[in-house]
């Protein structure tokens, strides 16, 4: 018969429980530490950031962009050179009344359009700069649709590129990078007849952070394209790094908890992308869309663009809330506080022209310090298909003044 009772043994199984929950939190903060410093190592973050790796489709033809949907002699396979002598890869898609007449006038099959007929369309007809996302190329089902899309239902003509270390492009890709291939796409359309009030710049998530920076150097430069169209765009990568998953799990959430941790995740972060802090420089018409069913880059980041843009235009702050918990407003200052935030609202009721749409979302409107900012919040089109709305299209062509029909 044992010597050891009941309470004994129940002790020793707790014990034995407890040793191995330490070494489960022991280890489970092991690996998690381990998964933290390689995703701050520059090599991990790059590929984890542009996904640039994955070059859907696989061996993609790029000289036979039929292949890929776009019709017979409509698009041009082309290599740009960029300012640090690196060669990237683009198509040119010429506007569909340019095709057309193209079309109608051979009396064999087409083949791709010529550096002439390239040149002449340039001339003729509007051109939209489109800088995708990350991961894939310009031959991805979805991105052909749009080149498509908009060559028909807008008269453009689009010229994408894919960045350095993307599709068939030499190099690596970084931000300032990919900054010099939008630059060296905005140089060529120039040389070969565009003139930049008929140059509007589109970019799709990842993107967007391009074509800001793209933009605010075209404003320091003094040069004023018709437009900017951000579709489905983020405030920062940080900020989007924050909410970055692993198969469904937030990674990043716990450090998110401390003040120290938030602040490591802005040093690890090696690419900023920093739509936020230079959105005010853009120094042409805005047009910004994203749709509530977006589970990549949630909309509240056009929202809180958007507020930015609104900002210079309403009643100043003198009180703004304290940064830390721990401050106290006085009274006088908290009720300073709330009566400028009455006449903020009161004054961004009537700049905004407000219309809502049942079946498809609202559409926002005021005339900002560079011009007209339209912002256009779908109910569907998640993250990749929000630029394919015909409806958001649409708004497009009207802010652009795209008469095609």
């Amino acid at each position: 018969m044992s010597d050891v009772g009941p309470d004994t043994q129940r002790r020793a199984k707790s014990g034995g429980l407890l040793a191995k929950l330490h070494k489960y939190a022991y280890f489970s903060t092991f690996i998690y530490a381990c998964i933290i410093a390689l995703l701050a190592t520059p090599y991990i973050q790059r590929h984890v950031i542009y996904q640039h790796a994955i070059r859907i489709p696989w061996g993609a033809q790029f000289d036979l962009p039929e292949k890929y949907g776009l019709a017979p002699g409509k698009t041009s396979n082309i290599k740009l050179t960029t300012s640090d002598n690196v060669t990237i890869g683009a198509w040119f898609v010429l506007a569909e009344p340019v095709y057309q007449a193209r079309r109608a006038t051979a009396s064999s099959a087409l083949e791709q359009p010529s550096l002439e007929t390239v040149q002449q369309a340039l001339q003729t007809r509007p051109t939209v700069l489109y800088l995708h996302g990350q991961a894939a190329t310009r031959a991805a089902p979805l991105r052909v649709q749009h080149y498509a899309t908009f060559s028909s239902r807008l008269g453009v003509n689009v010229l994408v590129i894919d960045y350095r270390g993307f599709g068939d492009s030499e190099g690596t890709p970084t931000e300032d990078g990919l900054t010099e291939d939008a630059k060296a796409a905005w140089r060529w359309v120039i040389e070969n007849g565009a003139k930049p009030e008929d140059v509007i710049l589109v970019g799709h998530s990842l993107g967007t952070g391009v074509t800001s920076r793209l933009a605010t150097w075209l404003a320091r430069e003094g040069v004023k394209p018709r437009g900017v169209a951000l579709l489905a765009p983020f405030t920062s990568l940080a900020s989007v790094v924050e909410t970055y998953d692993i198969g469904g799990f937030p990674i990043l959430q716990p450090l998110q908890s401390f003040a120290f941790g938030r602040r490591l995740i802005k040093k690890l972060v090696r690419h900023e992308f920093n739509t936020l802090s230079v959105i005010n420089d853009i120094n042409v018409p805005l047009f910004i869309a994203h749709s509530q069913n977006d589970m990549d880059i949630p909309h509240a980041h056009s929202r809180t663009l958007l507020d930015i843009l609104l900002d210079p235009l309403l009643p100043s702050a003198p009180v703004s809330l304290p940064a830390t918990p721990d401050a106290i407003l006085s009274s006088e200052d908290y009720a300073t506080f709330i009566e400028v935030q009455k006449q903020r609202r009161v004054a961004r009721s009537e700049l905004v022209r407000k219309v809502e749409v049942p079946t498809f979302g609202t559409i926002e409107e005021f005339d900002g310090s560079a011009g007209k900012v339209v912002y256009v919040e779908t109910y569907w089109g998640a993250h990749n298909n929000v630029g394919l709305q015909e409806g958001v299209q649409d708004v497009l062509a009207r802010t652009f003044g795209l008469d095609f029909y």
